[in-house]
């Protein structure tokens, strides 16, 4: 049995290009968000994509994923600032494909040097579980940073 099943639905309407639909999330009553291709590949503000999505859930997994094996080394963060960028590429023989995504971590964690938090880092990214679903097939490139606290 699984420990936590979660759940979104989506709605669309229309052709890839010229249609359009929802997103709505299971954890957030009532709130859609508006999709389509001109927000995936033109105007970011138009709504969300698959891939901000994608990048939403990696960053957020990340960080909880280096809080976590940073309390196994008897350090607790005072903050981390982690955000992901998902690339769409066009695939070989058509279509579009996730290819890469990169994660930049900056973290304030009092008493550590950046070798070793950029190595709990790389350590942290092997702990995420929406990082491991993507391994194998995509690029994840790590980027850790301590900042001054």
């Amino acid at each position: 049995m699984a420990t936590a099943i979660r759940r979104a639905d989506a709605h669309w309407e229309g052709t890839l290009t010229s249609g359009g639909g929802t997103v709505r999330l299971e954890s957030v009553a009532g709130a859609e968000l508006p999709v389509s291709w001109r927000a995936r590949v033109e105007d970011p503000t138009a709504g969300t994509s698959p891939e901000e999505l994608l990048a939403a859930a990696q960053a957020s997994c990340f960080a909880m994923a280096l809080a976590s094996l940073l309390a196994t080394h008897g350090r607790t963060p005072d903050r981390l600032e982690v955000s992901a960028e998902v690339y769409l590429d066009p695939a070989d023989g058509g279509g579009f494909r996730v290819s890469r995504t990169r994660l930049h971590v900056e973290g304030v964690v009092r008493g550590m040097d950046a070798d070793e938090f950029s190595a709990l880092a790389g350590q942290a990214a092997q702990g995420c579980p929406v990082s491991a679903a993507m391994r194998g097939n995509v690029d994840i490139a790590i980027e850790a940073a301590l900042a001054a606290a």
